[in-house]
């Protein structure tokens, strides 16, 4: 590390033989001699290979504004873009959903709806009960307000496992999230 002490006594001096006159000369004279004092080949690699940096030099600048040009269309295409909402759906309270199938359960006297969390499931153990079930199914896809009812499984017949009418049905609610 340098010290204020060792610095001081510098010779500054020292320094003078430099940037004088005659050193401007010295390496003027070394320049030019360079040609006598090297063969022809030295002279063309040394040539051919400062051509390849100035070239690689002007290649990456080029190629520095082209990144430069395109970033800022990027940006100024993204500050143009609107910013649109998302639609998401919400699963919707399953106690909400416990006490409306406390109420169909009533209505519909030959299926069984039992809630699932946000889901409902409703079976039944004949074909003779369909126009019941259909109607189940309309009352809950109108059963709350904004509910958003998609099923998930629906049998009819025999393709149901272990009774004649099974529907799975689960209910969301929209909501709209704008964007941060």
């Amino acid at each position: 590390m340098f010290d204020l002490k060792s610095l001081k006594s510098f010779d500054w001096r020292s320094l003078q033989k430099y940037t004088s006159p005659k050193a401007a000369e010295d390496f003027n004279t070394f320049v030019e001699k360079i040609p006598q004092n090297t063969n022809q080949t030295m002279l063309i690699i040394v040539g051919v290979i400062w051509v390849m940096a100035g070239a690689t030099g002007l290649y990456t600048t080029v190629q520095m504004q082209k990144l430069t040009e395109l970033r800022s269309e990027i940006a100024e295409a993204k500050s143009l873009q609107p910013t649109v909402p998302k639609v998401v759906d919400v699963p919707v309270n399953p106690k909400d959903v416990s006490v409306f199938v406390e109420k169909t359960n009533d209505v519909y006297k030959g299926l069984t709806i039992k809630a699932q969390g946000p889901s409902v499931i409703i079976t039944a153990k004949s074909t003779g009960y369909f126009g019941q079930f259909r109607e189940a199914i309309g009352h809950i896809q109108n059963g709350g307000s904004g509910w958003r009812v998609n099923i998930d499984r629906l049998c009819v017949g025999r393709e149901c496992d272990r009774s004649s009418l099974a529907a799975a049905l689960k209910i969301n609610k929209v909501s709209v999230k704008t964007p941060g």
